[in-house]
Protein backbone atom coordinates (compact mmCIF):
# COMPACT_ATOMS: atom_id res chain seq x y z
CA UNK A 1 0.00 0.00 0.00
CA UNK A 2 1.16 3.76 -1.13
CA UNK A 3 2.69 5.54 2.19
CA UNK A 4 1.19 8.87 0.34
CA UNK A 5 -2.17 9.64 -0.12
CA UNK A 6 -3.65 11.25 -3.27
CA UNK A 7 -5.51 14.71 -3.35
CA UNK A 8 -8.75 13.52 -4.09
CA UNK A 9 -8.53 11.36 -1.25
CA UNK A 10 -7.32 14.01 1.10
CA UNK A 11 -10.30 16.14 -0.18
CA UNK A 12 -12.79 13.73 0.16
CA UNK A 13 -11.23 13.21 4.54
CA UNK A 14 -11.56 17.17 4.57
CA UNK A 15 -15.14 17.38 3.25
CA UNK A 16 -16.13 14.15 5.78
CA UNK A 17 -14.68 15.99 8.68
CA UNK A 18 -16.17 19.60 7.77
CA UNK A 19 -19.52 18.10 7.59
CA UNK A 20 -18.73 16.11 10.69
CA UNK A 21 -17.99 19.25 12.40
CA UNK A 22 -21.59 20.50 11.04
CA UNK A 23 -23.12 18.02 12.66
CA UNK A 24 -21.22 18.26 15.89
CA UNK A 25 -22.30 22.00 16.09
CA UNK A 26 -25.50 21.64 15.00
CA UNK A 27 -26.59 18.57 16.95
CA UNK A 28 -25.06 18.91 20.24
CA UNK A 29 -27.43 18.70 23.22
CA UNK A 30 -27.90 21.60 25.94
CA UNK A 31 -26.21 20.94 28.85
CA UNK A 32 -28.06 19.96 31.46
CA UNK A 33 -29.02 22.74 33.53
CA UNK A 34 -27.45 22.56 37.73
CA UNK A 35 -29.69 24.06 40.19
CA UNK A 36 -27.03 25.61 42.84
CA UNK A 37 -25.82 27.40 40.07
CA UNK A 38 -28.81 29.38 39.95
CA UNK A 39 -29.16 29.51 43.69
CA UNK A 40 -29.59 33.43 43.96
CA UNK A 41 -32.50 33.24 41.32
CA UNK A 42 -34.66 30.06 43.91
CA UNK A 43 -33.75 32.33 46.38
CA UNK A 44 -35.59 35.30 45.53
CA UNK A 45 -38.53 33.40 44.43
CA UNK A 46 -38.36 31.64 48.03
CA UNK A 47 -37.41 34.23 50.18
CA UNK A 48 -37.20 31.59 53.53
CA UNK A 49 -35.10 29.05 51.06
CA UNK A 50 -32.26 27.20 53.70
CA UNK A 51 -30.67 24.67 51.11
CA UNK A 52 -32.01 22.26 48.64
CA UNK A 53 -32.83 18.64 48.41
CA UNK A 54 -31.14 15.86 45.73
CA UNK A 55 -32.54 16.41 42.62
CA UNK A 56 -34.76 13.41 41.80
CA UNK A 57 -35.72 12.35 38.39
CA UNK A 58 -38.77 11.45 35.83
CA UNK A 59 -39.71 14.26 36.57
CA UNK A 60 -36.41 16.23 37.44
CA UNK A 61 -37.21 18.38 39.72
CA UNK A 62 -35.37 19.77 43.50
CA UNK A 63 -37.41 19.95 46.69
CA UNK A 64 -36.74 23.98 48.37
CA UNK A 65 -36.29 23.55 52.04
CA UNK A 66 -36.68 26.03 54.72
CA UNK A 67 -35.55 25.84 58.12
CA UNK A 68 -37.65 23.06 58.75
CA UNK A 69 -40.09 22.51 56.24
CA UNK A 70 -40.79 22.24 52.55
CA UNK A 71 -41.57 25.74 50.60
CA UNK A 72 -41.51 24.36 47.31
CA UNK A 73 -40.62 22.69 44.27
CA UNK A 74 -38.10 23.75 41.39
CA UNK A 75 -37.55 22.71 37.95
CA UNK A 76 -36.07 23.29 34.67
CA UNK A 77 -38.62 23.35 31.72
CA UNK A 78 -36.06 21.79 29.29
CA UNK A 79 -35.72 18.87 31.37
CA UNK A 80 -39.25 17.91 32.12
CA UNK A 81 -41.51 19.26 29.22
CA UNK A 82 -39.11 20.02 26.09
CA UNK A 83 -41.46 21.70 23.36
CA UNK A 84 -39.83 23.21 20.55
CA UNK A 85 -39.92 26.65 20.27
CA UNK A 86 -39.87 29.29 16.98
CA UNK A 87 -35.65 28.38 16.44
CA UNK A 88 -36.86 24.48 16.28
CA UNK A 89 -34.93 24.38 20.35
CA UNK A 90 -36.79 24.13 23.66
CA UNK A 91 -36.36 27.71 25.71
CA UNK A 92 -35.58 26.20 29.12
CA UNK A 93 -36.81 28.04 32.23
CA UNK A 94 -36.18 27.99 35.94
CA UNK A 95 -39.70 27.43 37.52
CA UNK A 96 -40.43 27.26 41.02
CA UNK A 97 -43.82 26.85 42.98
CA UNK A 98 -45.18 26.36 46.45
CA UNK A 99 -46.74 22.95 48.55
CA UNK A 100 -49.77 24.42 47.76
CA UNK A 101 -49.36 24.32 43.37
CA UNK A 102 -48.88 28.61 43.29
CA UNK A 103 -45.87 30.04 41.01
CA UNK A 104 -43.31 31.44 43.53
CA UNK A 105 -41.06 32.64 40.54
CA UNK A 106 -40.28 32.12 36.75
CA UNK A 107 -36.55 32.87 35.00
CA UNK A 108 -35.75 32.29 31.62
CA UNK A 109 -32.12 30.89 32.17
CA UNK A 110 -31.79 29.55 28.15
CA UNK A 111 -33.23 30.33 24.81
CA UNK A 112 -31.81 30.59 20.67
CA UNK A 113 -35.28 32.81 20.11
CA UNK A 114 -34.75 35.53 17.08
CA UNK A 115 -36.95 37.97 18.47
CA UNK A 116 -35.81 37.12 22.13
CA UNK A 117 -32.12 37.13 21.04
CA UNK A 118 -32.43 41.03 19.79
CA UNK A 119 -35.68 42.67 20.11
CA UNK A 120 -36.96 42.01 23.37
CA UNK A 121 -35.04 43.50 26.23
CA UNK A 122 -33.97 41.42 29.41
CA UNK A 123 -36.71 44.00 31.07
CA UNK A 124 -39.19 43.48 29.05
CA UNK A 125 -38.50 39.21 29.28
CA UNK A 126 -38.53 39.67 33.31
CA UNK A 127 -41.70 41.51 33.07
CA UNK A 128 -43.34 39.11 31.35
CA UNK A 129 -42.61 36.12 33.28
CA UNK A 130 -43.30 38.06 36.26
CA UNK A 131 -47.13 38.36 35.45
CA UNK A 132 -46.93 34.00 36.50
CA UNK A 133 -46.05 34.77 40.26
CA UNK A 134 -48.98 33.99 42.57
CA UNK A 135 -50.94 32.00 40.08
CA UNK A 136 -51.79 28.39 40.82
CA UNK A 137 -50.74 26.16 37.99
CA UNK A 138 -54.22 23.98 38.56
CA UNK A 139 -56.11 27.28 36.80
CA UNK A 140 -56.19 27.09 32.82
CA UNK A 141 -53.48 29.98 32.61
CA UNK A 142 -53.67 31.95 29.18
CA UNK A 143 -52.03 34.63 26.38
CA UNK A 144 -54.93 37.56 26.17
CA UNK A 145 -58.38 37.05 26.01
CA UNK A 146 -60.91 37.37 28.95
CA UNK A 147 -61.13 36.00 32.41
CA UNK A 148 -63.11 33.63 33.48
CA UNK A 149 -63.47 31.59 36.54
CA UNK A 150 -60.44 28.78 36.55
CA UNK A 151 -59.03 30.90 34.06
CA UNK A 152 -55.75 33.30 34.64
CA UNK A 153 -54.82 35.51 31.92
CA UNK A 154 -51.82 37.33 31.09
CA UNK A 155 -51.08 39.55 28.55
CA UNK A 156 -47.71 38.28 25.72
CA UNK A 157 -45.13 40.36 24.45
CA UNK A 158 -46.02 42.14 21.31
CA UNK A 159 -44.08 40.46 17.83
CA UNK A 160 -43.13 36.60 19.83
CA UNK A 161 -46.92 35.32 19.66
CA UNK A 162 -45.17 31.77 19.33
CA UNK A 163 -42.54 31.96 22.04
CA UNK A 164 -44.93 33.48 24.59
CA UNK A 165 -47.22 30.63 23.69
CA UNK A 166 -44.01 28.10 24.39
CA UNK A 167 -43.38 29.53 27.69
CA UNK A 168 -46.72 29.37 28.72
CA UNK A 169 -47.27 25.94 28.10
CA UNK A 170 -43.49 24.62 28.78
CA UNK A 171 -43.76 25.70 32.53
CA UNK A 172 -47.27 25.11 33.19
CA UNK A 173 -47.43 21.73 32.05
CA UNK A 174 -43.89 21.31 33.62
CA UNK A 175 -45.08 22.33 36.80
CA UNK A 176 -48.02 20.20 36.81
CA UNK A 177 -45.59 17.41 36.35
CA UNK A 178 -43.90 17.50 38.88
CA UNK A 179 -46.34 18.59 41.24
CA UNK A 180 -48.38 15.19 40.23
CA UNK A 181 -45.21 13.17 40.74
CA UNK A 182 -44.52 14.77 44.18
CA UNK A 183 -48.26 13.97 44.88
CA UNK A 184 -49.31 18.08 45.70
CA UNK A 185 -52.56 18.23 43.17
CA UNK A 186 -54.86 15.66 45.14
CA UNK A 187 -58.38 16.14 46.56
CA UNK A 188 -59.40 14.06 49.86
CA UNK A 189 -56.21 12.17 48.97
CA UNK A 190 -57.51 11.28 45.66
CA UNK A 191 -54.55 12.64 42.91
CA UNK A 192 -56.44 15.41 40.20
CA UNK A 193 -56.01 14.77 36.97
CA UNK A 194 -56.14 16.83 33.84
CA UNK A 195 -57.83 16.45 30.31
CA UNK A 196 -54.32 15.72 28.13
CA UNK A 197 -54.17 19.34 26.29
CA UNK A 198 -54.19 19.78 22.53
CA UNK A 199 -50.48 19.65 21.04
CA UNK A 200 -49.14 23.39 20.88
CA UNK A 201 -49.66 23.58 17.17
CA UNK A 202 -52.97 22.67 16.85
CA UNK A 203 -53.76 24.86 19.30
CA UNK A 204 -51.99 28.18 17.50
CA UNK A 205 -53.80 27.09 13.82
CA UNK A 206 -57.48 26.87 16.51
CA UNK A 207 -56.38 30.29 17.96
CA UNK A 208 -55.61 31.95 14.30
CA UNK A 209 -58.53 30.15 12.31
CA UNK A 210 -59.93 33.03 10.99
CA UNK A 211 -56.46 34.94 10.02
CA UNK A 212 -55.43 31.45 8.37
CA UNK A 213 -58.75 31.58 6.15
CA UNK A 214 -57.42 34.83 4.97
CA UNK A 215 -54.52 33.99 4.15
CA UNK A 216 -55.28 30.93 2.35
CA UNK A 217 -57.82 32.98 0.34
CA UNK A 218 -55.05 35.60 -0.71
CA UNK A 219 -52.52 32.80 -1.07
CA UNK A 220 -55.54 31.25 -3.74
CA UNK A 221 -55.85 34.22 -4.96
CA UNK A 222 -52.30 34.82 -6.07
CA UNK A 223 -52.31 31.33 -7.74
CA UNK A 224 -54.75 32.25 -9.94
CA UNK A 225 -53.28 35.53 -10.82
CA UNK A 226 -50.18 33.30 -11.69
CA UNK A 227 -51.76 31.02 -13.85
CA UNK A 228 -53.46 33.48 -16.09
CA UNK A 229 -51.38 36.27 -16.21
CA UNK A 230 -51.15 36.44 -19.82
CA UNK A 231 -54.97 37.79 -19.77
CA UNK A 232 -53.94 40.09 -16.81
CA UNK A 233 -51.17 41.90 -18.90
CA UNK A 234 -53.52 42.16 -22.09
CA UNK A 235 -55.55 44.16 -19.42
CA UNK A 236 -52.57 46.47 -17.76
CA UNK A 237 -54.83 48.46 -15.73
CA UNK A 238 -56.77 46.23 -14.27
CA UNK A 239 -53.50 44.07 -13.52
CA UNK A 240 -51.86 47.43 -11.78
CA UNK A 241 -54.71 47.66 -9.80
CA UNK A 242 -54.77 44.01 -8.53
CA UNK A 243 -51.35 43.83 -8.05
CA UNK A 244 -51.94 47.55 -6.25
CA UNK A 245 -54.21 45.62 -4.16
CA UNK A 246 -52.52 42.61 -3.17
CA UNK A 247 -49.42 44.63 -2.47
CA UNK A 248 -51.35 46.67 0.15
CA UNK A 249 -52.73 42.90 1.41
CA UNK A 250 -49.15 41.52 1.91
CA UNK A 251 -48.14 45.32 3.37
CA UNK A 252 -50.94 45.30 6.58
CA UNK A 253 -51.99 41.83 7.07
CA UNK A 254 -49.32 39.70 6.08
CA UNK A 255 -46.79 41.88 7.79
CA UNK A 256 -47.73 44.66 9.85
CA UNK A 257 -51.23 42.13 11.13
CA UNK A 258 -49.69 38.78 10.70
CA UNK A 259 -46.34 39.05 11.34
CA UNK A 260 -45.54 36.63 8.66
CA UNK A 261 -42.37 38.51 7.35
CA UNK A 262 -39.93 35.54 5.99
CA UNK A 263 -36.32 36.07 7.18
CA UNK A 264 -33.29 34.58 6.73
CA UNK A 265 -33.03 33.44 10.16
CA UNK A 266 -36.01 30.96 9.10
CA UNK A 267 -33.84 29.35 6.60
CA UNK A 268 -30.94 28.81 9.55
CA UNK A 269 -32.93 27.15 11.14
CA UNK A 270 -35.15 25.09 8.77
CA UNK A 271 -30.94 23.97 8.48
CA UNK A 272 -30.13 23.21 11.95
CA UNK A 273 -33.53 21.27 12.03
CA UNK A 274 -32.44 19.08 9.54
CA UNK A 275 -28.88 18.46 10.85
CA UNK A 276 -30.41 18.01 14.22
CA UNK A 277 -33.33 16.25 14.71
CA UNK A 278 -36.46 17.45 12.16
CA UNK A 279 -40.03 18.21 14.13
CA UNK A 280 -42.64 18.82 12.10
CA UNK A 281 -44.32 20.65 15.34
CA UNK A 282 -41.58 23.63 15.29
CA UNK A 283 -42.91 24.75 11.89
CA UNK A 284 -46.12 24.07 12.88
CA UNK A 285 -46.44 26.34 15.39
CA UNK A 286 -47.01 29.54 13.50
CA UNK A 287 -49.67 28.66 11.00
CA UNK A 288 -49.67 31.56 8.73
CA UNK A 289 -45.42 31.28 8.53
CA UNK A 290 -45.78 27.52 7.84
CA UNK A 291 -48.60 28.37 4.91
CA UNK A 292 -46.34 30.81 3.35
CA UNK A 293 -43.20 28.89 3.04
CA UNK A 294 -45.31 26.10 1.94
CA UNK A 295 -46.38 28.13 -0.89
CA UNK A 296 -42.90 29.87 -1.39
CA UNK A 297 -41.74 26.29 -1.50
CA UNK A 298 -44.41 25.42 -4.59
CA UNK A 299 -43.83 28.72 -6.50
CA UNK A 300 -40.15 28.42 -6.31
CA UNK A 301 -40.28 25.22 -8.72
CA UNK A 302 -42.64 26.93 -10.75
CA UNK A 303 -42.21 30.52 -11.12
CA UNK A 304 -38.70 30.97 -9.35
CA UNK A 305 -38.50 33.50 -6.64
CA UNK A 306 -39.50 36.36 -7.93
CA UNK A 307 -43.31 35.17 -6.90
CA UNK A 308 -42.28 35.84 -3.39
CA UNK A 309 -40.27 38.91 -3.75
CA UNK A 310 -42.52 41.01 -5.63
CA UNK A 311 -45.61 39.53 -4.20
CA UNK A 312 -45.88 38.21 -0.57
CA UNK A 313 -42.74 40.01 0.79
CA UNK A 314 -44.09 42.64 3.38
CA UNK A 315 -41.21 44.70 2.90
CA UNK A 316 -40.74 44.86 -0.51
CA UNK A 317 -44.20 45.77 -0.69
CA UNK A 318 -43.90 48.64 1.40
CA UNK A 319 -40.32 49.62 -0.48
CA UNK A 320 -42.77 49.29 -3.88
CA UNK A 321 -46.00 51.42 -2.13
CA UNK A 322 -43.20 54.29 -1.15
CA UNK A 323 -41.75 54.27 -4.99
CA UNK A 324 -45.20 54.88 -6.39
CA UNK A 325 -46.01 57.42 -3.61
CA UNK A 326 -42.74 59.14 -4.08
CA UNK A 327 -43.26 59.07 -7.52
CA UNK A 328 -46.47 60.94 -7.95
CA UNK A 329 -45.38 63.80 -5.00
CA UNK A 330 -42.25 64.66 -7.99
CA UNK A 331 -39.10 62.77 -6.79
CA UNK A 332 -37.25 61.45 -9.35
CA UNK A 333 -36.11 57.64 -9.10
CA UNK A 334 -32.84 56.73 -10.62
CA UNK A 335 -31.24 53.78 -11.77
CA UNK A 336 -27.70 52.65 -11.36
CA UNK A 337 -25.13 52.07 -13.84
CA UNK A 338 -25.51 48.67 -15.32
CA UNK A 339 -22.09 47.98 -14.39
CA UNK A 340 -22.34 49.22 -10.90
CA UNK A 341 -25.79 47.81 -10.59
CA UNK A 342 -24.16 44.11 -11.83
CA UNK A 343 -21.27 44.56 -9.05
CA UNK A 344 -23.88 45.44 -6.38
CA UNK A 345 -25.98 42.01 -6.77
CA UNK A 346 -23.32 40.05 -5.59
CA UNK A 347 -23.58 41.89 -2.28
CA UNK A 348 -26.70 40.34 -0.72
CA UNK A 349 -24.69 37.07 -1.73
CA UNK A 350 -21.56 38.17 0.32
CA UNK A 351 -24.44 38.84 2.94
CA UNK A 352 -25.73 35.67 2.96
CA UNK A 353 -22.21 33.33 3.20
CA UNK A 354 -21.33 36.21 5.97
CA UNK A 355 -24.10 34.75 7.99
CA UNK A 356 -24.33 31.48 7.45
CA UNK A 357 -20.60 31.40 8.68
CA UNK A 358 -21.86 33.31 12.41
CA UNK A 359 -24.60 30.51 11.90
CA UNK A 360 -22.18 27.56 11.71
CA UNK A 361 -20.49 28.63 15.02
CA UNK A 362 -23.83 29.76 17.09
CA UNK A 363 -27.84 30.40 15.39
CA UNK A 364 -27.93 33.34 18.32
CA UNK A 365 -24.54 35.09 16.78
CA UNK A 366 -26.34 34.77 13.16
CA UNK A 367 -29.71 35.84 14.75
CA UNK A 368 -28.36 39.34 16.09
CA UNK A 369 -26.18 39.71 12.71
CA UNK A 370 -29.43 38.93 10.91
CA UNK A 371 -30.30 42.76 11.68
CA UNK A 372 -29.01 43.64 8.26
CA UNK A 373 -31.99 42.56 7.57
CA UNK A 374 -35.23 45.49 8.98
CA UNK A 375 -37.74 43.36 8.92
CA UNK A 376 -38.06 42.53 12.97
CA UNK A 377 -37.85 46.28 13.39
CA UNK A 378 -40.61 47.37 11.03
CA UNK A 379 -42.96 44.50 11.59
CA UNK A 380 -42.37 42.16 14.60
CA UNK A 381 -42.01 45.43 16.93
CA UNK A 382 -43.21 48.68 14.42
CA UNK A 383 -40.10 50.59 15.07
CA UNK A 384 -40.34 50.73 19.13
CA UNK A 385 -37.04 49.65 19.66
CA UNK A 386 -33.47 51.22 20.21
CA UNK A 387 -32.93 53.80 17.56
CA UNK A 388 -30.03 52.74 15.95
CA UNK A 389 -32.02 49.99 14.56
CA UNK A 390 -35.01 52.13 13.80
CA UNK A 391 -33.02 54.77 11.91
CA UNK A 392 -31.30 51.85 9.95
CA UNK A 393 -34.63 51.17 9.09
CA UNK A 394 -35.89 54.57 8.00
CA UNK A 395 -32.37 55.13 5.89
CA UNK A 396 -33.25 52.13 3.74
CA UNK A 397 -37.03 53.27 3.28
CA UNK A 398 -35.77 56.85 2.47
CA UNK A 399 -33.19 54.97 -0.02
CA UNK A 400 -36.21 52.85 -1.95
CA UNK A 401 -37.49 56.31 -2.73
CA UNK A 402 -34.79 57.03 -5.18
CA UNK A 403 -33.15 53.15 -6.34
CA UNK A 404 -36.43 51.05 -6.60
CA UNK A 405 -36.60 48.51 -3.82
CA UNK A 406 -33.05 48.55 -2.90
CA UNK A 407 -32.77 46.28 -0.36
CA UNK A 408 -34.15 43.71 -2.20
CA UNK A 409 -31.67 44.06 -4.37
CA UNK A 410 -28.35 44.53 -3.42
CA UNK A 411 -28.75 43.61 0.37
CA UNK A 412 -31.26 40.97 1.21
CA UNK A 413 -29.70 37.54 2.29
CA UNK A 414 -32.85 35.72 2.10
CA UNK A 415 -33.53 37.02 -1.82
CA UNK A 416 -29.88 35.28 -2.24
CA UNK A 417 -30.73 32.59 -0.41
CA UNK A 418 -34.23 31.68 -2.60
CA UNK A 419 -32.51 32.02 -5.65
CA UNK A 420 -30.75 28.86 -5.12
CA UNK A 421 -33.25 26.72 -5.28
CA UNK A 422 -35.12 28.58 -8.03
CA UNK A 423 -32.69 27.63 -10.30
CA UNK A 424 -34.73 24.22 -10.05
CA UNK A 425 -37.45 26.02 -11.88
CA UNK A 426 -39.32 23.59 -14.07
CA UNK A 427 -41.32 26.05 -15.89
CA UNK A 428 -40.39 29.38 -18.05
CA UNK A 429 -43.61 31.28 -17.91
CA UNK A 430 -42.34 34.95 -18.88
CA UNK A 431 -43.15 34.80 -22.57
CA UNK A 432 -40.01 36.73 -24.64
CA UNK A 433 -39.56 37.36 -28.75
CA UNK A 434 -36.71 36.77 -30.56
CA UNK A 435 -36.19 40.78 -31.26
CA UNK A 436 -35.82 41.01 -27.59
CA UNK A 437 -32.34 42.73 -27.29
CA UNK A 438 -31.82 42.72 -30.71
CA UNK A 439 -32.57 45.10 -31.36
CA UNK A 440 -35.28 46.06 -29.05
CA UNK A 441 -34.25 47.53 -25.33
CA UNK A 442 -37.97 48.46 -24.42
CA UNK A 443 -38.53 46.04 -21.51
CA UNK A 444 -34.66 45.72 -20.52
CA UNK A 445 -34.98 49.86 -20.07
CA UNK A 446 -38.98 49.75 -18.21
CA UNK A 447 -37.87 46.77 -15.94
CA UNK A 448 -38.36 48.45 -12.25
CA UNK A 449 -35.27 46.09 -10.81
CA UNK A 450 -32.83 45.84 -13.67
CA UNK A 451 -33.14 42.41 -14.19
CA UNK A 452 -33.60 41.89 -18.35
CA UNK A 453 -29.98 42.67 -20.16
CA UNK A 454 -29.54 44.40 -23.04
CA UNK A 455 -29.12 41.28 -24.97
CA UNK A 456 -32.80 40.53 -23.90
CA UNK A 457 -32.56 37.99 -21.35
CA UNK A 458 -34.24 38.12 -18.17
CA UNK A 459 -32.09 37.31 -15.36
CA UNK A 460 -34.70 35.05 -13.58
CA UNK A 461 -32.34 35.07 -10.04
CA UNK A 462 -32.85 38.56 -10.13
CA UNK A 463 -36.86 38.92 -11.61
CA UNK A 464 -39.17 40.28 -9.46
CA UNK A 465 -42.21 38.71 -11.10
CA UNK A 466 -44.15 42.10 -11.61
CA UNK A 467 -45.19 41.11 -15.07
CA UNK A 468 -44.14 44.56 -16.91
CA UNK A 469 -42.09 43.57 -19.45
CA UNK A 470 -45.43 41.17 -20.40
CA UNK A 471 -47.74 43.59 -20.46
CA UNK A 472 -45.37 45.15 -22.97
CA UNK A 473 -44.86 41.24 -24.54
CA UNK A 474 -48.55 41.79 -25.35
CA UNK A 475 -49.06 45.40 -26.09
CA UNK A 476 -49.15 46.01 -29.50
CA UNK A 477 -48.99 49.82 -28.72
CA UNK A 478 -45.84 49.84 -26.82
CA UNK A 479 -43.98 46.30 -27.82
CA UNK A 480 -42.00 47.42 -31.63
CA UNK A 481 -42.04 44.05 -33.19
CA UNK A 482 -46.25 44.37 -32.56
CA UNK A 483 -46.04 47.87 -33.56
CA UNK A 484 -44.45 47.00 -36.57
CA UNK A 485 -46.74 44.42 -37.69
CA UNK A 486 -49.72 46.50 -36.29
CA UNK A 487 -48.67 49.29 -38.97
CA UNK A 488 -48.17 46.87 -41.77
CA UNK A 489 -51.45 45.44 -40.93
CA UNK A 490 -53.43 49.01 -40.97
CA UNK A 491 -51.39 49.94 -44.26
CA UNK A 492 -52.83 46.91 -45.97
CA UNK A 493 -56.12 47.05 -44.52
CA UNK A 494 -56.68 50.83 -46.20
CA UNK A 495 -55.10 49.42 -49.23
CA UNK A 496 -57.77 46.36 -49.57
CA UNK A 497 -60.44 49.43 -49.56
CA UNK A 498 -62.40 49.88 -52.62
CA UNK A 499 -61.79 53.46 -53.12
CA UNK A 500 -64.37 55.63 -53.23
CA UNK A 501 -65.17 57.86 -56.43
Amino acid sequence: MSPFISASTLRSNRLAISVGLLLCVLCRAAPTADFASWDAALRAMFPGMHHLGEVTEDPRSTTVFGEDEILGYALFTADVLSIPAYSGRPINALVGFDTHGVLKGVRVVAHEEPILAVGISEEQLADYVAQYVGLPITDDIRIGGDPAPGRQVIDGLSGATITTMVVNRSLVEGARKVALARGLLSIDGTQRTFEPPLPLWMTSWQERIGRIAVLVVGLVLLLCILLFQDWLARHPTFLLRVRTLYLLFTLFFVGAYGYAQLSIVNVFTFIGSLLGGFRWESFLLDPMMFLLWGFVTVTILLWGRGVYCGWLCPFGALQELLYRAGQRLGIRGRELPTVVHERLLALKYVVLIGLFGLFLQSLVLAERYAEVEPFKTVFALHFAREWPFVVYALVLLVLGLFIRKAFCRYLCPLGAALTFPSRFRIFDWLRRRKECGRPCQTCARECEVQAIRPTGEIVDTECHYCLDCQVTYWNDQRCPPLVERRKKAEVKARLSQPRQL
